[in-house]
């Protein structure tokens, strides 16, 4: 997928951004709407399970970079995730703990949800966010994203959020 944003670059994942997934993925403050921060060897699983989801879907979660930098700052991108028994296209990220509340997950999400609806014509986009991840569910809303089930995931509650092409 070649996406950019006017701050952002998505590319796909390769064995150089192990470091910068690793300092992401095992962070207990990054991960906490997961059940656990990962190990090295789920780090090394979660790079692994996105080389196929590539190679089998064309999607999956990527580097996001900062143009000005260069520096993979997160990762994001969009997913076949299942939801409470359903199968649905999701928009994901996570970022560096000194790159919240800047305005890059909407940033990227925004441009994601576009991709899906223009280039993959995509008739909804979802979001699985935990419960307890009120900045995610923040960006939902600015998405234009409404709340349309509630299930548990992971032993946690989480909430199904969803926009479609038409904007609801």
């Amino acid at each position: 997928m070649k996406l950019e944003t006017v701050r952002l670059q998505l590319i796909p994942l390769n064995e150089a951004h192990l470091t910068d997934l690793k300092e992401i993925l095992k962070d207990p403050e990054i991960m906490y709407a997961y059940p656990h921060p990962l190990s090295n060897e789920e780090v090394n699983e979660w790079y692994r399970r996105q080389q196929t989801r590539y190679r089998n879907d064309g999607l999956g979660l990527e580097a996001v970079i900062l143009k000005e930098t260069g520096e993979m700052i997160g990762q994001a991108g969009l997913t076949m995730q299942i939801a409470n028994g359903q199968s649905v296209l999701e928009v994901g990220y996570l970022f560096k703990k000194q790159y919240w509340h800047q305005g890059y997950a909407t940033e990227i999400a925004q441009a994601l949800v576009q991709y899906a609806f223009h280039e993959l014509k995509a008739k909804k986009v979802h979001a699985i966010i935990n419960d307890n991840n009120p900045a995610s569910q923040r960006v939902a809303k600015r998405l234009g994203m409404q709340r349309i089930q509630s299930f548990t995931f992971n032993d946690m509650p989480h909430g199904l959020w969803q926009i479609t092409k038409s904007g609801k």
